[in-house]
């Protein structure tokens, strides 16, 4: 019986949860008639700033990636100096102010450091420019992806790596044959975050680009400009985007568990 009192006292507590998370959205989903979302669906504006939106995050996910997935395995395996205050530094984006990531950013890719002067060299200037709010995005989101994947490689037995070592074959090849494949739940689980995390910044990415506006910013421009009845059918148009966009995700990623 005490059991049984616990679950539902548990349970009604989730339920409260539930609740503030479902009653704000549930509100903002039946603010807008289906005419005025098919309105502003069509609005090339608002598909503009949905494709950057889709588009930036991505990119960064997929480019980062390329050197997150191998540190992460980096810290999972190895000890070495110093590496409680990187673990700390990794985690560092996801506690500071957004608009101070932003200005940290800016100040890393402005015309007059290496990386801007780099830009520069090949015709493009990082703010205001689709790379900076890619740049933007991966540096609120990334430890989100590093964090994961080094939690898929921990549960790694090392044992079968180092049998697979035993056996002649080579690190390269252990890593994309053993370490990889079984990890690669807690990776994908990591991009999802890293995308999704990226996809919804707002204050970081204003300090970069105000112009061109991705979608969260596109709201706010709206919201402040013509007030609370512009910005509700842009929200929720986005908000169905990203809802069919992750449920597919989602469903990629429950496949993969299963399999």
């Amino acid at each position: 019986m005490k059991k049984q009192g616990l679950q539902w006292s548990f349970s009604i507590l989730g339920a409260m949860m539930l609740l503030f998370i479902i009653a704000p959205v549930l509100g903002l989903l039946l603010s807008s008639s289906p005419a005025k979302l098919f309105e502003t669906a069509r609005d090339p504006e608002v598909k503009n700033s949905i494709m950057l939106t889709l588009g930036t995050s991505m990119a960064g996910t997929l480019l980062f990636a390329f050197a997150a997935v191998p540190f992460s395995w980096i810290l999972a395996r190895y000890s070495f100096p110093f590496k409680k205050l990187i673990t700390a530094i990794i985690d560092l984006p996801v506690v500071i102010p957004h608009s101070a990531a932003g200005i940290a950013v800016l100040g890393f890719i402005s015309r007059d450091t290496l990386v801007g002067k780099a830009g520069s060299a090949v015709g493009f200037n990082f703010v205001g420019h689709p790379a900076g709010i890619m740049l933007a995005m991966a540096f609120v989101s990334l430890p989100y992806l590093i964090n994961a994947a080094r939690d898929g490689f921990i549960s790694v037995p090392e044992r079968l790596e180092k049998a697979a070592l035993t056996l002649g074959a080579s690190p390269v090849r252990v890593f994309f044959t053993i370490s990889l494949p079984l990890a690669w739940k807690n990776i994908l689980s990591g991009l999802i975050l890293m995308f999704a995390r990226g996809m919804s910044e707002f204050g970081a990415v204003i300090i970069i680009a105000y112009h061109p506006m991705i979608t969260p910013v596109l709201i706010y421009e709206r919201f402040t400009s013509f007030g609370l009845k512009y910005a509700q059918p842009v929200s929720v148009v986005f908000i169905l985007v990203v809802l069919v966009f992750f449920m597919i995700l989602r469903l990629l990623l429950s496949k993969t568990k299963k399999s």
